[in-house]
């Protein structure tokens, strides 16, 4: 069973991705951004690290997943130095959870107010 998850975005038809894809019992979800309706939620890594991370959530629960199904997290980060401060708002979500990171130094991304996008997968018990 493959099933995809969009949001509506333009980028999504103009790019050719998904949100999120389903397959079988494994949710594969794409780099998400602190970008919300007015443009970039946040200023720092951490507070854009906690509002991902709660977009993520949504995307999760959509598909019919949760925190507790995730078994891996990848996060982008322009500033390799400040992987505390994106640390601790993950460590508040998954501290107990413990999926395998990978905290990722990038470049720029398009927009310079995005410090920080994170990539999830998620994975049920067969």
């Amino acid at each position: 069973m493959r099933k995809t998850y969009g949001t509506g975005s333009v980028w999504e038809q103009t790019l050719g991705y998904s949100r999120a894809v389903q397959v079988d019992n494994t949710l594969f979800i794409s780099a998400t951004a602190a970008s919300g309706p007015d443009g970039i939620v946040g200023d720092d890594f951490y507070s854009q690290t906690k509002y991902i991370l709660e977009k993520l959530g949504a995307v999760l629960e959509e598909a019919g997943f949760s925190y507790e199904d995730v078994v891996q997290s990848k996060l982008y980060l322009t500033d390799i130095s400040k992987w505390e401060d994106a640390g601790r708002a993950h460590g508040e979500v998954f501290g107990e959870i413990r999926p395998t990171l990978a905290l990722v130094h990038v470049l720029p991304f398009l927009d310079s107010k995005m410090l920080v996008e994170i990539e999830l997968v998620a994975q049920k018990s067969a």
